[in-house]
């Protein structure tokens, strides 16, 4: 949320400026939400954290998605200020370079273990298909099954590197349906807020059912978060500040308690993942953002106790989409180097507790995900024209 700097206020005993005084200073540009970025930065340690330890209960403590998609909503209602066709081409290009960075890399690395046109069963779709690596309207293919490198990279490794790739494809259809989400916004809000959550009870219930995985598999996702997406856009347009300052705090837990009951009684923790159930995902996460975004203190500067964080936070928002983007692969090098140690037999013997502990490997993985963000993070640099930078902490520079 965009927070205007507070005037300054003239001195007791000093004449008003005068029309030879200085002219002031030309108006800065928009002040960043702090509490935002802390969200951000909290979402994608949860994700990183959850995908190597798998630990259920960790989306309910933190719906790392949801909050993702709804900052991302906010972001977009802000910018649609201005016309919603550059508004929507300057998304999409801050989206895609760091996704084609990728694809270049990985694809390649596919072809030279010999992925081709053949393995998916007809060599016109597979040509076709690629191009969603360029624009992933729909999830871009890739080669399961494929070896790893001894000691390196683990097996069936472009599983693991295509996994987050349904983030970008979900948020590629947020951005280029939002003009029309919010002028239904402006209109009719509630409706529209709920709209997602509708969709995602058809779902669920066996409402609609579409041919093809492509297409259910979108919309699933859309329903899922869409209700984030629309909540982001809803706070920035002030929305919730229209409503009495009780009503969130008291039906929002109500809405996130059904969402959970519904994935407790769905096999929630008895093999069975949060995201495995997309309507209580959705019910869950839209509550917990609606009181995360109700309770939002809108910070213009750090409070004391987050300022040793700045320049950490900083960062992992300057990389979100990079970080996004790697983890998975950093996460699959990180174990298979920590499992190799078990071929030395002093370690296997005798410190056998520390090659169990995934703790080390939490913090390799964070390491190659540093790595990469000095590697791979300049796309990010180039997709928002700016001047490339290795490590965007916030440090200003020495002249």
């Amino acid at each position: 949320m965009t927070v205007p700097p507070a005037p300054t206020p003239t001195p007791a005993g000093t004449a008003a400026p005068t029309e030879a005084s200085p002219s002031p200073p030309a108006p800065r540009g928009p002040v960043r939400d702090r509490y935002f970025d802390l969200l951000r930065a909290v979402a994608l340690f949860r994700v990183v954290l959850y995908h190597l330890m798998g630990w259920v209960w960790l989306p309910v403590v933190f719906p790392s998605m949801g909050v993702m998609f709804a900052l991302a909503g906010n972001l977009m209602a802000r910018s649609l200020r201005r016309p919603a066709v550059q508004v929507v081409r300057s998304r999409m290009r801050r989206l895609l370079p760091p996704l084609w960075l990728m694809g270049a890399i990985g694809v390649t690395g596919m072809l030279l273990q010999g992925w081709a046109p053949d393995d998916d069963g007809h060599p016109g779709w597979w040509w076709l298909h690629l191009t969603f690596w360029i624009l992933p309207l729909s999830d871009p293919p890739y080669a399961e099954g494929l070896s790893g490198v001894h000691g390196v990279l683990g097996e069936d490794w472009a599983t693991e590197l295509a996994g987050p790739l349904w983030y970008i494809r979900a948020y590629l259809w947020y951005v280029l349906l939002s003009p029309l989400l919010l002028r239904a916004l402006r209109a009719q809000p509630w409706v529209t807020i709920a709209a997602p959550l509708a969709l995602s009870a058809v779902l669920e219930f066996g409402y609609l059912d579409l041919p093809g995985e492509r297409l259910p598999s979108a919309l699933t996702d859309f329903s899922t978060f869409g209700a984030c997406w629309v909540l982001g856009m809803a706070y920035q347009q002030g929305v919730l500040r229209r409503i009495p300052a009780y009503v969130v705090p008291s039906v929002a837990p109500l809405i996130a308690g059904v969402g959970l009951w519904y994935a407790l009684s769905h096999g929630l923790g008895d093999g069975r993942e949060l995201d495995d159930i997309s309507f209580a995902q959705a019910l869950w996460s839209f509550g917990t953002v609606l009181l995360l975004l109700h309770l939002s203190p809108s910070w213009s500067q750090w409070p004391r106790r987050l300022r040793p964080f700045d320049r950490l936070i900083t960062l992992l928002n300057s990389r979100a989409v990079t970080i996004y983007l790697w983890h998975n692969l950093c996460i699959l090098v990180a174990a298979t180097v920590w499992d190799d140690l078990w071929s030395i037999d002093t370690l296997a013997e005798h410190e056998s507790w520390l090659l169990e502990s995934p703790w080390p490997v939490l913090a390799l993985a964070w390491l190659l995900i540093a790595g990469c963000v000095v590697a791979f993070g300049w796309a990010e640099d180039l997709a928002a024209k700016r001047r490339p930078r290795v490590w965007p902490d916030g440090r200003r520079r020495r002249d």
